[in-house]
C-alpha cells in the first residue's frame, strides 16, 4: 500500500507544521501532572521520533487538556490524528481527524486532517474477496483530497492512490460478475460487467469486462449486442488478447468501428453500456 512512501510524506509534512518548539525536555514519570506546554509537546515530539506513537498520543492529550486554549492545543489534535495513523489505529486516526474538521473548518492544516483521514481508509482496503465497504469510504475521502484542495501538495498522492482504489473496486465487481457467469446467471453478470465500462473506464479490467459481455450476450442468444460489444473491444483496445478471444466468438469477423458510419462508435457504445 505504498506505507513506505506514504510515512516519508507525511513525517515530512509533520516537521513542515512547525510541531517542534525550542529547547526540548525530558519526559519523566511526573509526565501527566499539570506542565508547561512546551515541556509536554516537545516531550510529545521526542516519543514520535523514538516512534513510540501511543505514548506521544497520551501526551498530545495532555497538551489540550492542560492547556485547551493554547494554539498548541490545536495543534496537538492534528497530530493526534497522526501519531494514531503511524500506530495502524486507523479508525482512531480518521476519530481524530474528523474531529478536527468539524472544530477548525478553516484552519491552514486542516487539508492534512483529510489527508490522514482518506490514507488511514485507503490502509484498511482488503482483498476484493471481502467486502470492499472501506475501499468506497476510502474513494470518497481521496476524492474529497482532490476536490477541496486541488493544488495542495497532499493531490497528487490522493489522485494515484484514487486511481488505484478505483482499479481496486473494479476488480470487485469482475469477481462477481464472473462468479453469476459461471452459474449462468447472465442477466445479473452483465450487469456486473457494464458497471466497471460505465463507472470504471479507466482501469485496468475494461478490456475483460468486454469479453465477458460478449460472452454474455451470446450465451442468452443477443449476438448483435456481442458484435457490438466486440467492436467496441476491437476500437480501444485492439491489441488485447481479450480482444481476440471475442473476435473468434462472434464468428471470427472483425468488426470495427471504421466499417461504419462517422459517429457509429459513439452511438453503439451509448445503446449497450
Amino acid at each position: 500500500m505504498l506505507r513506505l512512501r506514504t510515512g516519508r510524506v507525511l513525517a515530512a509534512l509533520a516537521l513542515m507544521c512547525g510541531l517542534a518548539l525550542a529547547g526540548c525536555s525530558d519526559t519523566d514519570k511526573d509526565t501527566y501532572k499539570d506542565q508547561p506546554v512546551e515541556t509536554l509537546y516537545n516531550a510529545a515530539v521526542d516519543q514520535m521520533g523514538d516512534q513510540h506513537w501511543a505514548t506521544a498520543g497520551k501526551l498530545f492529550d495532555e497538551v489540550e487538556r492542560q492547556h485547551p486554549y493554547s494554539v498548541w492545543a490545536t495543534k496537538a489534535q492534528l497530530m493526534q490524528a497522526y501519531v494514531q495513523y503511524q500506530g495502524d489505529k486507523y479508525d482512531a486516526a480518521i476519530t481524530a481527524a474528523d474531529r478536527f474538521i468539524q472544530l477548525h473548518p478553516g484552519h491552514r492544516d486542516v487539508s492534512y486532517a483529510y489527508y490522514i483521514k482518506a490514507i488511514s481508509y485507503y490502509e484498511q482496503i482488503v482483498d476484493v474477496e471481502r467486502d470492499q465497504h472501506d475501499t468506497e469510504l476510502a474513494l470518497k475521502a481521496l476524492d474529497d483530497v482532490i476536490t477541496r484542495f486541488p493544488d495542495s501538495r497532499y493531490a497528487r498522492d490522493a489522485r494515484l492512490k484514487m486511481d488505484l482504489t478505483r482499479d481496486h473496486l473494479a476488480g470487485k465487481e469482475m469477481e462477481i460478475g464472473r462468479y453469476y457467469e459461471k452459474q449462468a446467471q447472465y442477466v445479473a453478470a452483465i450487469n456486473r460487467f457494464r458497471k466497471v465500462i460505465g463507472d470504471f473506464q479507466t482501469t485496468s479490467h475494461v478490456p475483460e469486462a468486454l469479453a465477458r459481455l460478449a460472452e454474455c450476450y451470446t450465451a442468452v442468444g443477443l449476438n448483435e449486442e456481442a458484435k457490438q460489444t466486440a467492436a467496441v473491444l476491437g476500437y480501444n483496445y485492439p491489441d488485447s488478447p481479450w480482444y481476440q478471444d471475442t473476435y473468434d466468438l462472434v464468428g471470427g469477423r472483425r468488426v470495427v468501428a471504421e466499417d461504419s458510419k462517422p459517429g457509429w462508435f459513439s452511438r453503439t457504445f451509448s445503446s449497450i453500456f
